[in-house]
């Protein structure tokens, strides 16, 4: 095991590394540190599940893992340029909502900024050759580089002997020799080389982005189709509660829990209207658009129909408008009706 003694950052050679806290990207850092290399990390946050709070490979606390082996990480939200990229990605989306090839862009040019700011020799990231079908392969990867102009500057230290060697490589300023030639989805040799820094507790491989989930990319997909308001509320409802498209303009949101009752109310909008069955257990609900006289009966039977006096043949729901309110009595809707306009 390499000690963390010998790992240290009093060094004039300095780069710039996109952090996730997972294993590929921690383990490229301290390839870099065991050189002897200051590292000025950076997590990109998004709307999309990339959080500190999230347990993937996606985005995990940092500190930890920066506090042990000695690198300052900064924090850095995309909003609104990450947003517009989901929107128009210029190479497409993945399976579902994700732009993977596009992310990647936009974070390296971010980081581009910063290396040029600091004086740093190199962007690092903990792609791995063949390690992702979208964005890392070899063609891809090249791509990448083309697109943020840091040709010669970007440097993926698990799969740098099978690539091009970058300018502080060909300089001698980083040892090529102590980089690695891992290629392919085995995670046999990151394994190993946790083992060997002694870096525990890493999440297991796997996307936490949202963009990568059939039911929220489906969701998304509504959401950018039907409605004009995309904003932090908008795209963070999307990932609680039962989504109904009532019409082209009028949605339905329906509590599953108590937990979700609390976000619903927490992400709606000031116009909403909030609906919620009296005297029982009940979600909340919020019709969201043109509140049409149907509309207004459809979410408050769905509302009966998640209640928990779902089996009564009518049940009370108040009817809260954002300047007044209103008490209806309905049947629980059937499911085979819920079912044709559930997102």
């Amino acid at each position: 095991m390499v000690s963390e003694s010998e790992i240290n950052v009093n060094s004039k050679v300095k780069v710039v590394s996109l952090f996730s806290g997972g294993l590929d990207s921690s383990l490229a850092i301290l390839l870099m540190l065991r050189q002897n290399i200051e590292v000025h990390a950076i997590m990109f946050l998004t709307h999309f599940g990339c959080d500190i709070v999230d347990r993937s490979s996606c985005s995990q606390d940092p500190y930890p893992v920066a506090e042990k082996f000695g690198f300052s990480v900064r924090l850095s939200h995309l909003g609104e340029k990450f947003v517009e990229i989901v929107k128009n990605p210029k190479f497409g989306h993945g399976k579902n909502m994700n732009p993977c090839v596009d992310c990647r862009i936009l974070m390296l040019e971010e980081a581009k900024f910063v290396m040029e700011q600091i004086g740093a020799e190199a962007v690092i990231t903990g792609e791995v050759l063949g390690q992702r079908p979208m964005s890392q392969m070899r063609n891809t990867l090249n791509l990448i580089e083309k697109e943020t102009d840091l040709k010669g500057r970007l440097l993926r230290p698990l799969s740098a002997k099978l690539m091009q060697p970058t300018i502080p490589e060909l300089e001698g300023r980083i040892d090529r020799e102590l980089l690695e030639d891992i290629n392919g989805r085995s995670r046999k040799r990151q394994m190993e080389l946790a083992e060997e820094f002694g870096l525990e507790d890493y999440p297991n491989p796997g996307s936490g982005c949202l963009l990568t989930d059939p039911n929220y990319s489906s969701r998304l997909r509504d959401l950018l189709k039907y409605s004009s308001i995309i904003n932090f509320d908008t795209l963070n409802l999307l990932k609680v509660g039962r989504h109904i498209r009532f019409s082209p303009e009028t949605k339905i949101v329906v509590g599953r829990n108590e937990e979700e009752n609390k976000k619903i109310e927490q992400y709606k909008q000031p116009d909403d209207i909030v609906f919620e069955a009296m005297e029982t257990g009940s979600p909340i609900t919020i019709l969201h658009g043109k509140a049409t006289d149907d509309a207004i009966e459809f979410a408050a039977r769905a509302t009966a129909r998640y209640c928990d006096q779902k089996t009564q043949p009518s049940v009370r729901i108040t009817v809260t408008h954002p300047d007044h309110g209103d008490v209806i009595e309905v049947a629980p809707i059937d499911n085979s009706k819920l079912a044709k306009m559930i997102l």
